[in-house]
């Protein structure tokens, strides 16, 4: 994987307040993913979490720093990344098809219908939704519909895939199922996917990479955790893997008890070199030593 193919690089986002102040949800923020890895950001609401994706869609502008994608400087929309919402967001009045296809024809405007319809209908088929083709958003399920909404993502073979929280109104049988399905998809075709949530237990289920943030406004990026649960790891003997509760344990400890007080002193925090760790080692071994923050048994590995 090349390294960088994402890179946030010293991005605030700052608004203007009551009596002429200035409210900062973050500054000097710096995130780097590589290519084919899959990140979530896990933080309380307020952090700025679903700002950043939508810096990174090119939907809102930083105040400072800029952001790179594949050696570019975002610039504004683009359809090199597919947002996916926690709404579905299909058009009303178009067909499954019609919605995937609408996407199809945005990106390659030179196509005839026979082929676009065709490379719609071949996402459509990849999220199982065969059968359903004619049928409009009103007829389908809350599941179907984000279904609909990430053939239509991956239909325009997207740089990046955007998440904001795609599973969070869904019920859990049907959660799980839509996560196993973008699970399955983003490895079988080494998509990168940078995902908002708040779910502690889809994120190690689904990422690479877990950025945790403080509190906003003001927020920080406090620690990028490896997920250190093999790639192949699958849904019904996850927690079995004796790295699994370190990791939980770790990413909640962090949520509940260490965000407070790494706000507390965030003056000693090197935002340009965030400390990355490894949680589930018995003997942590310290190889570039990070600010002093107690946590559970964890490698950092030099970055």
């Amino acid at each position: 994987m090349t390294d960088k193919f994402i890179s946030i690089a010293g991005i605030a986002r700052r608004y203007p307040g009551a009596g002429g102040d200035t409210t900062t949800v973050f500054e000097n923020l710096w995130l780097s993913m590589a290519r084919g890895e899959f990140g979530c950001v896990i933080g309380h609401s307020g952090c700025g979490k679903t700002t950043v994706l939508n810096i990174l869609a090119g939907l809102d502008e930083p105040s400072e720093g800029t952001v790179i994608v594949d050696g570019q400087a975002i610039e504004g929309t683009s359809l090199d990344r597919a947002v996916i919402f926690q709404s579905h967001a299909l058009v009303p009045w178009r067909t499954v098809l019609g919605n995937v296809a609408y996407a199809v024809s945005s990106k390659w405007r030179k196509w005839d219908r026979a082929k676009v319809k065709a490379h719609a209908q071949k996402f459509i088929d990849l999220v199982g939704l065969a059968g359903s083709e004619h049928k409009r958003p009103s007829e389908l399920s809350g599941g179907m519909k984000q279904r609909v909404g990430i053939a239509r993502a991956l239909s325009i073979t997207p740089k990046i895939m955007l998440m904001d929280e795609p599973f969070s109104a869904l019920d859990a049988l049907t959660r799980g199922t839509l996560q196993d399905e973008v699970r399955r998809i983003c490895l079988e075709t080494g998509q990168t996917a940078f995902m908002i949530t708040h779910d502690v237990d889809e994120a190690i289920y689904l990422a690479d990479k877990i950025f945790l943030m403080t509190n906003g406004p003001g927020a920080v990026l406090a620690e990028i955790v490896e997920n250190p649960l093999p790639k192949d790891r699958g849904r019904i003997d996850l927690h079995r893997h004796p790295y699994y509760y370190a990791l939980r344990n770790h990413i909640i400890d962090f949520l509940v008890t260490r965000s407070k007080s790494f706000t507390a002193d965030v003056t000693n925090h090197d935002r340009r070199n965030v400390p990355t760790v490894r949680p589930g080692l018995i003997e942590p071994t310290i190889i570039s030593p990070p600010r002093a923050i107690e946590t559970s048994p964890v490698q950092t590995i030099a970055r």
